[in-house]
């Protein structure tokens, strides 16, 4: 928790650091890729860093982070810790990589607040910073003894590329070697390593779309502005090898017997095709709402594979909305208040944050706990409220 020291340092100075962390931010990954550029290599996605997406999620990460000790002390967010070190380890993260981040980000505060900062606040904000640091360090030494190897990237080999809808691939992999492998969760995801163009390797996060257990499928949409996908689409070929990560995430289907609504959107559906089909494959008596958005029916990337594993589920009925409405469909933007919704259910969202936002608003207005709404943010608004 913060000390009675920080505390009120904290308190007064949180919105003055807060209205000016997205200005800290930029400063900060200027001195840390000048000082340690092979952290652009295989490591920060430099997609992100052009579109100030990265800089967005650790301005955010940091002030969300001081207003929660401010506004509820002697606790830790712990849900959206969890979430973000799962990405870390999914990017490999290690522990004295905070301390580099700790040396240029301060540097970095104390350039861009030069005129007000005094040793008490650095002191503060410095406790702040290594309350988030330990707290992360913990949850992802943890995840990393979790795993089935020690190794943070195994070679797995491309054994099928195949198209899944307008503009969307389906890549299916194989173990490459003898490492043991870690069965994934449905709702998980692993992340990518690629070669670009210019030599600079890159990564990328996919949620894995297909069976759990040991085996890996991830789709991709080529539109996402990033660089890994379309080096995925194409270069690379049946038979290439590439580089994964174990699996990780937090937000996977639970046990139980309760009813289950899996709601996405465009290439969302990618976690939520994993629970669905890990529904089908153990012949689950639960009841199963599944509900999709998507701009037209031929843009649906794991269309097949979601309405055969609605069919296979005696308990499972699926709900389509399409911008241009064909069959039943519904026509335009998903909305709950058209859908009968099981009591008791569990709510698995994905999707654009815009989506998942209104969605988990009607949700809760439809009375189903927040404890019962699970989601997985990718980008700089991963401190949506759980």
């Amino acid at each position: 928790m913060l000390s009675d020291k920080s505390f009120p340092v904290i308190e007064a100075t949180l919105p003055l650091v807060g209205s000016r962390i997205g200005e800290i931010t930029p400063k900060f990954y200027a001195r840390l890729f000048a000082a340690h550029p092979e952290l652009l290599d295989g490591l920060f996605s430099r997609s992100n860093q052009r579109n100030g997406n990265q800089q967005q999620a650790l301005a955010g990460s940091i002030a969300a982070f001081a207003t929660h000790l401010v506004n509820n002390p002697g606790t830790l967010p712990e849900t959206v810790l969890a979430r973000i070190a799962h990405r870390h380890a999914s990017l490999g993260i290690t522990e004295p990589q905070y301390q580099v981040v700790y040396e240029h980000l301060f540097a970095a505060i104390a350039e861009d607040l030069a005129g007000v900062i005094t040793p008490e606040i650095a002191e503060a904000w410095t406790e702040v910073y290594w309350l988030m640091a330990d707290a992360m360090i913990k949850l992802e030494k943890g995840l990393y003894a979790a795993q089935a190897n020690g190794k943070m990237w195994t070679p797995w080999t491309v054994a099928a590329k195949t198209s899944a809808g307008t503009g969307a691939m389906t890549f299916v992999l194989e173990p490459s070697d003898g490492t043991p492998v870690t069965p994934a969760l449905p709702g998980q995801y692993v992340s990518v390593k690629v070669t670009l163009p210019d030599g600079l390797r890159q990564v990328r996060q996919y949620s894995l779309s297909g069976d759990a257990g040991t085996s890996r499928s991830f789709t991709t949409k080529l539109d996402d502005g990033g660089e890994v996908s379309p080096v995925l689409h194409n270069t690379v070929e049946v038979g290439d090898i590439l580089e994964i990560s174990n699996p990780y995430g937090e937000i996977t289907l639970k046990e139980g017997d309760g009813p289950v609504v899996l709601a996405s959107a465009g290439i969302g559906c990618t976690p939520t095709a994993s629970m669905l089909r890990s529904l089908a494959e153990s012949g689950s008596d639960r009841q199963v709402l599944v509900l999709h958005a998507e701009s037209t029916l031929d843009s649906w990337a794991l269309r097949g594979q979601m309405t055969d594993d609605v069919e296979r589920l005696e308990g499972a009925n699926l709900q389509l909305w399409l911008e241009q409405p064909v069959g039943g469909a519904k026509e335009g933007f998903m909305s709950l208040r058209e859908v009968d919704l099981p009591a008791n259910a569990s709510l698995y969202l994905c999707g654009p944050l815009p989506f998942m936002k209104n969605i988990r608003n009607e949700a809760i207005n439809a009375g189903i706990p927040a404890t019962r709404i699970h989601y997985e943010v990718f980008g700089p608004d991963i401190w949506l409220a759980n």
